[in-house]
C-alpha cells in the first residue's frame, strides 16, 4: 500500500481564482462529477476534484455506513484525517496556500466536508453543503469555526436531508461559530441549479473577504 497521501484517484485543474475549489461527490460519482460545477460557481477557481476510496457495493464513497442514514463514525472520523492530509500534501505538489479551500460537496460528499470542518478546521475557509446530513449523532467534536463560512443547500422535501436533519445541522455549526447561510429549494435530494448562481455569488463573496 502506497505511504503517499495523494495516491489517491483525483483531478487538478488550475486557475486564477482566489479561491480553489474542492469537490466532493455523493454515494456512486467520482473525480470527475462534480467538474461542470466550477463552470456555473467560479470558471476562473482552481478545482481540486477527489474520490471517496470507499465502495459500498462497488459505488464509491467518503466513508462506510451501516445502513442508509447510519454512518461508521469511527470510519469517519479515520477517513476525515486521511482526507486532511491528502489536502496538505495537495497545497504543497500544487501551490495552494494552506486552508483556503472552499470545499462543495453533495451528499456523502457534503457528510465529508462538514467532518472536516469539525475535526480540521483549519484545513477549509468555507463549505457549500448540498444535500447534507449530520455526519455525527450524538453530535460533532469541539471545534472552533470562528471566521469559516458555510453555505447549506438541502431540499424541503429530501427524504435523507430532513428539515430536521438540516436544522441539527445548521445549529451545530453555528453553535461553533461558523456564519452559515442557508438556501433551501423546494425539490428532493438533489442539486437545484436555479441557485447555482446564488451560490456562485456567495462564493465571490468568501473571495472578497
Amino acid at each position: 500500500m502506497s505511504t503517499d497521501p495523494l495516491d489517491r484517484p483525483h483531478v487538478w485543474l488550475p486557475g486564477p481564482g482566489p479561491t480553489p475549489l474542492l469537490l466532493l461527490h455523493g454515494t456512486g460519482g467520482d473525480e470527475h462529477d462534480l467538474l461542470p460545477l466550477r463552470e456555473h460557481l467560479a470558471p476562473d477557481a482552481p478545482v481540486l476534484s477527489v474520490r471517496g476510496t470507499v465502495l459500498e457495493n462497488g459505488m464509491p464513497r467518503f466513508f462506510r455506513r451501516l445502513r442508509e442514514g447510519v454512518f461508521d463514525e469511527d470510519d469517519l472520523r479515520a477517513r476525515v484525517d486521511e482526507l486532511a492530509a491528502f489536502l496538505a500534501a495537495a497545497e504543497a505538489r500544487y501551490g495552494v496556500a494552506a486552508g483556503t479551500w472552499a470545499a462543495v460537496g453533495f451528499s456523502n460528499g457534503a457528510n465529508i466536508a462538514s467532518a472536516l470542518l469539525f475535526g480540521h478546521s483549519d484545513s477549509l475557509t468555507a463549505a457549500v453543503l448540498l444535500a447534507a446530513m449530520v455526519p455525527y449523532r450524538d453530535g460533532p467534536p469541539p471545534a472552533d469555526l470562528g471566521g469559516r463560512r458555510v453555505l447549506v443547500s438541502n431540499g424541503r422535501r429530501d427524504p435523507m436531508a430532513t428539515l430536521d436533519q438540516t436544522t441539527t445541522l445548521v445549529g451545530q455549526l453555528r453553535d461553533r461559530g461558523a456564519e452559515v447561510t442557508e438556501l433551501p429549494h423546494d425539490g428532493g435530494h438533489g442539486i437545484d441549479a436555479r441557485l447555482l448562481p446564488r451560490m456562485a455569488e456567495w462564493l465571490r463573496t468568501i473571495a472578497r473577504t
